[in-house]
């Protein structure tokens, strides 16, 4: 367990590329569907309960809200995309900040993917994934909720998303994730440690 992710606090919401700090040193972005479990990933990687907000309302997170570690590393909560209930031109203001972003941020070292295990690469989410391979960003496909399943399919599901991304130009890992029973967490805050330049635990 690597204590850094311990020191992460709330930095500054951004409502566009204007509001975000300074793009200096290194960041880590999360992104998901809304509702997929990615507030509850961020506070578990963290070891903290309430630093990225959860809702059962989807789409709560509508803004970049970046997480502060250090003054040179930052994790970053993208808005939540998919069957949140708000109103569509939003969602499509939503997704284009998120692209302008991925695009254009030169601190941005690696994506994670966040994805229910149960239902894994929808269209959004395989959107997304190619939005971070075209920037040449490498990314961790995070599989979520993995407590819900029996090892067996948990296996199954991992090894399907993989030849299902197998080819692609950047680096892409699958893991499988429970906040719940923690499963995965060394392993994800293994690869954050290594995007983020983070001293070994």
């Amino acid at each position: 367990m690597n204590p850094d992710f311990q020191r992460a606090a709330f930095l500054t919401a951004a409502a566009d590329l204007a509001g975000t700090p300074p793009d200096s040193g290194r960041e880590v972005a999360f992104a998901g569907r809304s509702n997929a479990g990615k507030s509850s990933a961020i506070n578990t990687i963290c070891h903290q309960k309430a630093l990225a907000r959860t809702s059962k309302t989807p789409g709560r997170t509508q803004q970049l809200i970046f997480f502060r570690i250090d003054d040179e590393r930052r994790l970053v909560d993208l808005p939540g995309y998919g069957f949140a209930r708000v109103a569509l031109a939003v969602k499509e203001r939503w997704q284009g900040l998120m692209a302008r972003y991925l695009s254009q941020r030169e601190s941005l070292r690696g994506l994670v993917v966040v994805m229910d295990i149960r239902h894994p690469l929808g269209e959004l989410d395989r959107q997304m994934i190619d939005w971070g391979a075209g920037g040449g960003l490498p990314l961790l496909l995070l599989l979520t909720k993995a407590d819900k399943l029996k090892r067996g399919a948990v296996q199954s599901t991992v090894a399907s998303v993989r030849r299902a991304v197998a080819g692609s130009a950047v680096s892409i890992d699958v893991l499988a994730f429970s906040a719940t029973s923690r499963s995965g967490l060394e392993a994800a805050q293994a690869q954050l440690s290594e995007w983020l330049q983070l001293p070994a635990a």
